[in-house]
């Protein structure tokens, strides 16, 4: 049973014996329930390790797609939970702590956003994944760092387009195709507080290291970067590539996979302006622990709804994605 004080905090608050293995007993709940656990990237490395499948947004919209599973355990943001449970209303989708919203998405409220919809009546358009359903909702396509380029290439290039919410990646990718896109004023606070001041002091200690940038981040650090993609697209030039250092400039939970995958390989984490700290962690994404994770198996909750009005119209834009995805093999 679900206790109210649970419910005003979010999650699961249940004690956990610390002679508990979590990860067993996550996965033995995962096989008793015909679970499947997906975690993003920028999540916790114990958390990635436990996880049945890791991957960027869009590998994870694909993966919720074609799940045969019952219970969709998002490791992630809200958002994320919502675009599951969209994409496969039957089955019961949980984000082990509420809290773990987005910045981003928060940036565009979608009765803000509808409204300069609204205003520009001829434009298509086109939202990032890092949205909420509602936002979904009045969007023609959605994309994500790895398919924005190709999506909005696909349309005629004189396309009136509107793109939100991130302004930079919605600049880096008018910058790419010479378009004119109308940009919502949105950011996420991860990528927008990396100093380019930093990244040159690093630079100038590690002169052989590549800099690997998101299209999130502001232009001045894009502009520094030797490789800019998504943090999928991150990991496999990483992999690929002859350099053996990287100053990566994501958040900075990529490094777990990017280390798992390259052990003799040096990722420096690109460091915020405002913190003496050396990295650039997501506090939302930081909420989802082992202990949520297997007490949300447990219990079942925190369970993500989404209106059946708002999913019936959110759901067009992202099976558009996915269709134009899998029609240019992304």
């Amino acid at each position: 049973m679900v206790k109210e004080e649970w419910i005003k905090k979010g999650y699961v608050d249940e004690p956990i014996d610390e002679t508990v293995d979590l990860k067993a007993g996550i996965r033995a709940l995962c096989k008793e329930k015909n679970a499947v656990i997906m975690a993003h990237y920028y999540t916790e490395g114990e958390v990635q390790d436990v996880a049945d499948f890791v991957g960027d947004s869009l590998a994870l919209a694909q993966k919720a797609a074609a799940t045969e599973a019952d219970i969709i355990v998002m490791c992630g943001v809200h958002f994320m939970g919502e675009t599951n449970k969209i994409l496969c209303p039957d089955k019961t989708v949980l984000v082990p702590d509420l809290n773990a919203t987005c910045s981003l998405a928060e940036s565009c409220p979608a009765d803000k956003f509808s409204d300069f919809v609204k205003a520009h009546p001829d434009h298509t358009v086109v939202s990032y994944v890092n949205t909420t359903a509602a936002t979904k909702a009045v969007t023609d396509v959605v994309v994500t760092s790895s398919n924005a380029r190709q999506i909005v290439e696909s349309f005629p290039k004189d396309a009136k387009l509107i793109f939100g919410p991130d302004k930079n990646l919605g600049g880096y990718i008018n910058s790419l195709t010479g378009r004119n896109m109308l940009l919502w004023d949105g950011a996420c606070h991860v990528h927008e507080k990396f100093s380019v001041e930093k990244i040159l002091k690093l630079k100038e200690e590690h002169p052989d290291a590549k800099v690997l940038a998101h299209p999130e981040c502001k232009g001045a650090v894009v502009k520094l970067a030797d490789v800019v993609g998504s943090t999928a697209a991150l990991l496999r030039f990483a992999i690929k590539d002859e350099a053996q250092e990287f100053i990566v400039a994501t958040e900075s939970g990529i490094l777990h996979e990017m280390q798992k995958s390259c052990p003799n390989k040096k990722f420096i984490p690109a460091p915020p302006e405002d913190s003496t700290c050396a990295c650039n962690e997501c506090n939302y994404m930081r909420l989802i622990t082992l202990r949520k994770v297997y007490n949300c198996l447990k219990y079942e909750w925190p369970v993500i709804e989404v209106d059946a009005e708002i999913a019936a119209q959110a759901v067009k834009p992202i099976r558009r994605m996915l269709d134009i995805s899998a029609e240019l093999g992304l």
